[in-house]
């Protein structure tokens, strides 16, 4: 079992930064790829950055530039600092494994992100 927690979310104004993290707790030796996702107001969840184990990211088209991805292998701990944010990114930030290869687990609370224009 692995559990996933995710923090740091808020509210901030059009052009700042938050740094979120997910904290992973229980069989850690099984995460691999994990990932950063969000579900805005009214959309499906989809996938904003990915990490392997070795350290290379990568993102979509919407947030490169922007966003960058880390993570601590030795705490568990997956990070996303996200610079010049936009209204558009608003929405509910989730962690979780970054593809059926990588295995998924049970999603998290989710952290909220809201962006003001």
């Amino acid at each position: 079992q692995v559990r996933l927690e995710e923090s740091g979310g808020g509210l901030v104004e059009a052009g700042g930064s938050l740094r979120l993290s997910c904290a992973a707790s229980g069989m850690t030796s099984r995460l691999n790829g994990m990932a950063w996702y969000r579900q805005g107001p009214g959309k499906e969840r989809e996938l904003v950055a990915s990490i392997t184990r070795g350290g290379s990211a990568n993102y979509a088209d919407s947030v490169k530039g922007r966003f960058t991805i880390s993570r601590d292998n030795a705490q568990a701990t997956v990070f996303l600092q996200m610079n010049s944010l936009k209204p558009e990114d608003t929405g509910i930030y989730y962690c979780n494994g970054a593809s059926p290869y990588d295995g998924y687990f049970s999603w998290g609370q989710g952290t909220q992100v809201t962006v003001s224009s």
